[in-house]
């Protein structure tokens, strides 16, 4: 699987929940809790992507791309900060001024940073990289997903080699907490890959 196929699935998939919690702002205690579900999708979701972009992904576009340093750390800076928000509406419940106002700011950031990746950082990843190598890249990145930590982890450093150590690590208590809680119950249905 094409590396950027793989991103835009994962893309789009969030894109839907964003667009789900976009439309569901009702107060009822059905609704709140439905949205808190999704929530929980969209930050488990967020937090698998952005770990398997920060061990794979961005090394290979700061490898590949002219100026590619200086768009992996924008790139990085964007999910670094989405990170922080992601851990307030774990924080928080739905519904309280706190879950809505990080709900109504990560949404808004997503939408920015996939933006910012499929307009500029795609095209000339696509143009210096070859279709064996985004093959093999998508195919490392889909298999990693399904070992990435569940929760943001807003203060472990983002780098390639402490996602491929330090974060195995919290992913494997990630999913641990999530049994133990219930939250694995909250897991998003994988995106359908082409």
């Amino acid at each position: 699987m094409d590396v950027l196929s793989f991103l835009r699935a994962d893309h789009e998939s969030v894109l839907g929940m964003i667009e789900s919690l976009e439309r569901g702002r009702g107060n009822s205690a059905v609704e709140l809790e439905a949205r808190g579900r999704l929530a929980t999708s969209l930050v488990i979701a967020s937090s698998r992507h952005e770990a398997v972009e920060e061990q794979f992904f961005w090394p290979e576009v700061r490898r590949v791309v002219p100026d590619g340093d200086e768009l992996a750390d924008r790139a990085i800076g964007q999910e670094d900060a989405a990170k922080h928000l992601l851990q307030q509406i774990e924080n928080s419940e739905p519904g309280e001024p706190a879950f809505e106002q990080a709900l109504t700011e990560v949404m808004s950031a997503i939408r920015e940073h996939i933006e910012f990746e499929q307009s500029q950082v795609w095209p000339l990843f696509e143009n210096a990289e070859s279709a064996q190598v985004r093959d093999s890249l998508g195919k490392k990145m889909e298999q990693a997903e399904r070992a990435a930590p569940t929760r943001p982890h807003p203060n472990t450093p983002s780098g390639s080699v402490v996602q491929k150590t330090a974060g195995l690590a919290a992913a494997v208590l990630d999913k641990v907490r999530d049994a133990v809680t219930g939250r694995k119950d909250d897991q998003p249905p994988r995106p359908p890959r082409p």
